[in-house]
């Protein structure tokens, strides 16, 4: 069976029926499949049920309408779907953490829980490129040596700073070319909003790990990051796509998990299997923490 097709299809669906009152089983029959066998293939591949799919995407739906529109706030939600403006609000600080007000009175938009549709393109993303599903683990605290900036969450922007470090990294001795790297995202989870049209920043650090620190001198910096739970994705292929993993991370996992974020540090992991910045068969590792 074409599953692919039959999911584009649905959501073509669901994309052109939007602001109706559809319902699970509406999408099922038009895709051709029972219930419960499209919300199977859609959890699946998609690592989210038809349902929640609907929801979210009405909420982003009514998000990019309170910043594009002076339609009244009860207006937008009614066309949503929601059933009255307040419980448009709950589900709105539920995943925005703001209410829909202050996000239009200040053009502020998220970088977690940003959903866009799901196309062709990003639906053989998530098929090829990584895992959706993650797995949960427990580390040991690790010690990394490296180099802090503050960058533009932009796949070239990161090239950039690993090649900077790459060129440091010849003042190191206490690093091998088999050492595991690191790339940690400072204050990650709190800066989850920014001013409509501007570029989302982060402070960075990225690095080797390392035993222990000795007589660490500008510019490079210590860090450690913390032991404990963390939600573990896979990358494959070239980093040139990695904004769309972190796109599906925090715009569709983090709004169907069950897990609850924790502040510790969200960081990458580049060991054996990392083959390089553009090689299609390389995996790197995205750590969420989590409680």
């Amino acid at each position: 069976m074409d599953y692919q097709k039959a999911l584009e299809q649905a959501i073509l669906y669901i994309e052109k029926h939007l602001q109706e009152d559809i319902k699970v089983e509406d999408v099922a029959r038009f895709a051709g499949y029972s219930y419960f066998h499209l919300n199977r293939q859609f959890n699946a591949i998609l690592g989210e049920g038809v349902g929640s799919y609907i929801k979210k995407r009405r909420l982003a739906n009514a998000a990019y309408q309170l910043l594009v529109t002076d339609d009244k706030i009860i207006d937008i939600a009614v066309n949503n779907n929601f059933e009255s403006a307040e419980a448009f609000s709950r589900a709105f600080k539920t995943a925005y953490k703001i209410s829909p007000l202050y996000y239009r009175k200040n053009r502020i938009q998220t970088f977690v829980s940003n959903k866009q549709c799901i196309n062709h393109h990003f639906m053989n993303h998530l098929l090829n490129h990584v895992t959706v599903h993650p797995q949960i683990v427990e580390i040991p605290e690790i010690k990394v040596l490296g180099y802090r900036e503050e960058i533009e969450l932009k796949p070239n922007h990161i090239k950039k700073l690993w090649e900077k470090f790459a060129d440091l990294n010849k003042q190191l001795s206490c690093g091998s070319d088999h050492s595991r790297r690191f790339g940690i995202y400072e204050s990650y989870q709190e800066d989850i909003h920014f001013i409509a049209n501007e570029a989302m920043r982060c402070w960075e650090v990225v690095g080797i790990e390392v035993e222990h620190f000795a007589d660490v001198k500008a510019p490079f910096v210590s860090k450690v990051l913390s032991g404990g739970k963390y939600a573990v994705f896979t990358h494959h292929g070239s980093l040139e796509t990695l904004s769309e993993t972190i796109d599906y991370i925090w715009g569709t996992w983090l709004l169907t998990t069950r897990e609850e974020l924790d502040v510790r540090e969200t960081f990458e992991l580049q060991d054996e299997r990392f083959l390089g910045y553009t090689h299609p068969d390389s995996k790197m590792d995205i750590y969420i923490p989590i409680k």
